[in-house]
């Protein structure tokens, strides 16, 4: 267990304080990392340390940055904003591309430079992880913009793991399958008013096991990807996808 152990570890975590994001922080927490969450929604009483920030916006990237610098260095980055949409190519508008875009893609690109040019900076080591998803390897029926997000950063993970393999710096991805989140009750609750528990129970029926992947199980993957335990893995996407791409 020492080896799962952040202890001193300066986490950075971005889109914390709801969803996936938010299980991330209390997960690393709970296992000694000190946690700075970067998130548009600074919510009251959030437990954690949160700065403000539009990760699709390379001033609002860079000013967080900044005043991340005068609490510690950062030893973990865990890129988890991002934002859901359905719809094929002919329902994607191009301004709701740029959108998604914005911040699922280019907001992993800002936050990851912010991060290795600081520790390239000063020679220190330190472990990335980017919420992907299994979007980015198969097609999913109106997941159009979604998917060549998703795509854009299985491929910038890559990347960064070649590029840096010799600086120590390890970088990984998690590719999710459904689930729940306060997104998919929003969306529900938006699309099928009356009908939401209906609803809910399909698509976790329509999982190999039945159910939607809890934010907790994300949250360990990340924790493990994060810690010593895993300081022979980079370059790496790890499928916690209930099974779906291997009933495909």
């Amino acid at each position: 267990m020492s080896a799962l152990r952040l202890d001193g570890k300066h986490a950075v975590v971005t889109g914390g304080a709801s969803g996936i994001g938010q299980a991330i922080v209390e997960r690393l927490a709970e296992f000694g990392a000190r946690v700075t969450v970067l998130d548009l929604n600074a919510r009251d009483g959030f437990p954690f340390r949160i700065i403000p920030t539009d990760v699709s916006n390379p001033e609002s990237v860079a000013d967080a940055f900044t005043a991340i610098d005068e609490i510690a260095p950062i030893d973990i980055l865990v890129c988890s904003a991002g934002i859901g949409f359905v719809g094929n190519i002919l329902g994607t508008t191009p301004e709701k591309f740029d959108q998604l875009m914005g911040v699922n893609a280019r907001g992993v690109f800002l936050c990851c430079q912010q991060v290795i040019q600081r520790l390239t900076d000063t020679g220190r080591s330190g472990a990335i992880v980017n919420i992907c998803s299994i979007a980015a390897k198969v097609s999913l029926a109106e997941r159009f913009a979604y998917s060549a997000t998703k795509g854009a950063v299985l491929m910038m993970t890559k990347s960064i793991a070649q590029d840096y393999i010799h600086q120590g710096i390890r970088c990984n991805c998690v590719c999710p399958a459904r689930v729940h989140t306060p997104f998919v009750d929003a969306y529900l609750a938006k699309n099928y008013p009356g009908q939401e528990a209906e609803k809910l129970a399909e698509l976790s029926g329509a999982q190999p096991m039945g159910r939607m992947g809890k934010t907790s199980e994300i949250a360990s993957m990340v924790h493990y990807l994060c810690s010593e335990e895993a300081s022979f893995i980079t370059g790496a996407d790890y499928d916690v996808d209930g099974g779906t791409l291997a009933m495909r």
